[in-house]
């Protein structure tokens, strides 16, 4: 399969996906997504990434939009990725929950287990080479859903750290919300994100 055959392919399951995400009302996300008139937020970026973001759940912009990390965490997300010469369109970015829960609360079990088969389609459909987890949530999620839990420690003794698993790298990286409230965590972001230079095409 050529490049272009695979962008197709990649294009057409990604739809799929999407569709099921729309379709899907098997946790109670769907009727406030619903009552919200909000959108599922289902990912958005390059369908053959190298690199793929994963936060946690989507905020009210983001469900009002349809589109990951578009608020003031999404701008610090661009200008970090802009410091380390990545172009945004060029990376997927997506959550581990399609709908926001309400009032921004921890996703609920139930809930990751309802969108997680979303996740693992897309990434198995993407096959990026590095994995960044955006927050402490997403981080725990991600590494015991690659069987990493024994390198599970708080986010700021492993943000940076490089793991492995089926051959693809795992980053935890703090959320970009970090340095909304604390611009001084702006430069840890920075040095992490340039772990992410060498997975450039």
């Amino acid at each position: 399969m050529n490049s272009e055959q695979k962008t197709e392919s990649n294009d057409q399951c990604l739809k799929q996906v999407k569709d099921e995400i729309l379709g899907c009302t098997r946790c109670s996300l769907r009727e406030l997504r619903d009552e919200g008139k909000y959108f599922p937020v289902v990912g958005q970026g390059n369908h053959n990434a190298e690199i793929m973001f994963i936060g946690e759940a989507p905020g009210l912009n983001e469900a009002k939009t349809g589109v990951p990390f578009c608020g003031a965490s999404g701008r610090i997300l661009n200008e970090l990725l802009e410091h380390v010469g990545i172009k945004r369109e060029d990376v997927y970015v997506t959550n581990i929950l399609k709908d926001r829960p309400p009032d921004n609360r921890d996703p609920e079990v139930n809930e990751i287990e309802v969108c997680l088969p979303y996740l693992k389609e897309q990434i198995r459909i993407i096959k990026p080479k590095v994995i960044c987890t955006l927050g402490r949530y997403s981080m725990g999620v991600i590494m015991q859903q690659f069987g990493l839990a024994e390198g599970l420690d708080s986010i700021s003794k492993i943000h940076g750290k490089e793991f492995e698993k089926d051959g693809i790298k795992i980053l935890p990286l703090y959320h970009p919300a970090v340095a909304v409230y604390n611009s001084n965590m702006k430069e840890t972001l920075k040095t992490d994100f340039q772990i992410l230079k060498k997975y450039q095409k």
